[in-house]
């Protein structure tokens, strides 16, 4: 071989090496499967809670972690193939809620599955028991179904007359379903006369919107990653309807829904990150006890109430943990 071949074969190898050094390097890092309900957006607060609360762990996106993030936007068949292609990725950890968390465990058995956000995930048999979860799932609990009578006494206090409740919900989510028992039970106590709809897609939205126009005087969005997606075409349908709406996640209120009332979801995600930095470090989700909310907000948007007429007592401004104006 010429010297001068050899000099430029030589340097050819040298110049790749760095590459190849680099590429080794990607594979060996931790790998976090991030499937997201709903979409960037949307998850954006709370995406950046888990990120936050992982580089305080001591976990640096890049440099000794690796995230994948992916979204399924409120469809569950996209949930089913993200699910799918992480398996496939062989991820050392799979984040994700509720809203999709049937689709993570159908995909897998080995991988450990870390949720932020559950509906009673015992019932739903995710885990066999929030001490001793078993199996590769643990998380936090949501428990939203415990605070379906809560919102229903707070949106008395705002509309004091109310006798009709519409009730909207994504039937494609079994936590929504078992949502909406709850607040159908709870609104029999109170003696209120309720009116479903049920919903698979947003196509859904503007035939629900027209029959909620024939007698309910107000409305409670259960919390579904397909609602949280569009939660600007509700609000805005909500307020053309003259309907006062309540929800679970604040980020509804933030976008301009009337009020909410439910665990402050970013710390969810915040706490979530603790679970999957046991799981990184060795531990067996099946070992790891599902933790419960200990931060529930109460938030109220004034400038929606007033463009409904609506006048929120003092009292009620009061304890509210946040009031948009």
């Amino acid at each position: 071989m010429r010297r001068r071949e050899f000099i430029t074969l030589l340097g050819g190898v040298a110049a790749a090496w760095p590459v190849a050094a680099g590429a080794q390097q990607s594979a060996k890092l931790p790998t976090i499967g991030f499937l997201g309900g709903a979409t960037a957006s949307a998850w954006s607060n709370w995406s950046a809670a888990f990120v936050q609360r992982l580089r305080e762990l001591g976990w640096s996106e890049g440099r000794t972690v690796s995230i994948e993030y992916r979204w399924a936007e409120g469809r569950y068949e996209r949930a089913a193939e993200i699910a799918a292609e992480f398996v496939r990725l062989k991820v050392d950890v799979i984040l994700t809620s509720g809203g999709v968390l049937l689709a993570a465990k159908q995909a897998t058995s080995t991988i450990p599955i870390v949720f932020a956000v559950a509906n009673d995930p015992v019932g739903a048999g995710f885990v066999s028991s929030l001490a001793r979860p078993g199996g590769n799932i643990t998380g936090l609990s949501l428990q939203t179904t415990d605070l379906a009578a809560k919102r229903l006494e707070l949106l008395r206090e705002v509309v004091p007359g109310i006798r009709h409740l519409a009730i909207l919900a994504n039937i494609g989510n079994p936590a929504a379903v078992a949502e909406t028992d709850e607040v159908q039970a709870a609104a029999r106590i109170l003696g209120l006369k309720v009116a479903m709809f049920e919903m698979r897609r947003a196509e859904d939205l503007a035939s629900a919107f027209a029959a909620f126009k024939s007698g309910a005087e107000a409305l409670y969005v259960c919390t579904d990653p397909l609602v949280l997606t569009q939660r600007a075409r509700i609000i805005t349908l909500a307020l053309a309807a003259r309907l006062p709406t309540i929800y679970g996640p604040r980020e509804h209120v933030e976008a301009g829904g009337l009020m909410s009332y439910g665990a402050n979801f970013p710390d969810l995600f915040r706490r979530s990150a603790d679970l999957v930095d046991k799981v990184l470090r060795g531990a067996k989700p099946a070992d790891i006890p599902v933790e419960q909310p200990t931060k529930f907000d109460l938030v109220i948007n004034l400038t929606t109430a007033k463009a409904l007429g609506l006048d929120v007592p003092p009292t009620l401004l009061a304890r509210a943990d946040e009031v948009i104006e």
